[in-house]
């Protein structure tokens, strides 16, 4: 992984600090336009299954929260080269530790 992008979100104020950290280039979104992160679009489609757009989050259980979250996280995604998230992320690990260890 060499990039994210990111929606414009308050969230993401500390993201030259996050940068540092992963050691990546962190991009955002023109405002309104969808098309310019469709993985993150799709997502957001397939969660409005299971938590309605406006719904107040705080009204379902860490329990459900985490279900969701890891059963959107076993799911090939194109993106990945059709690997899960989780997949994508352990050989993201693997690879930065090699590297590490040659160095």
């Amino acid at each position: 992984m060499q990039t994210i992008t990111f929606d414009n979100d308050i969230l993401f104020l500390e993201h030259k600090r996050l940068e540092r950290i992963l050691g990546i280039k962190i991009y955002f979104c023109h405002v309104h336009a969808p098309w310019e992160k469709p993985s993150i679009e799709n997502l957001n489609k397939d969660l409005r299954r299971y938590i309605p757009k406006s719904s107040d989050i705080s009204k379902y259980s860490k329990k459900f929260i985490q279900k969701l979250e890891a059963k959107m996280n076993r799911r090939f995604m194109d993106v990945l080269g059709s690997l899960t998230p989780d997949e994508a992320y352990v050989k993201e690990k693997q690879k930065r530790t090699q590297r590490s260890a040659r160095k």
